[in-house]
């Protein structure tokens, strides 16, 4: 998922379906990150255009 190996498996006392539970729906960081620059982009072009 992108994350460093154990960010969830290697905490003390949480059972497999607490890490289960805990990575739950969680967003991938690099697709998290590729979203932003994209509408960043998107942004930028709209103000542009705008200002043209």
């Amino acid at each position: 998922m992108g994350l460093p190996a154990g960010h969830v498996t290697d905490v003390p006392g949480l059972s497999r379906t607490a890490q289960l539970k805990a990575l739950g729906n969680g967003v991938v960081p690099q697709q998290a990150a590729h979203a932003l620059r994209a509408l960043l982009h998107s942004r930028a072009a709209e103000s542009t255009t705008a200002a043209a």
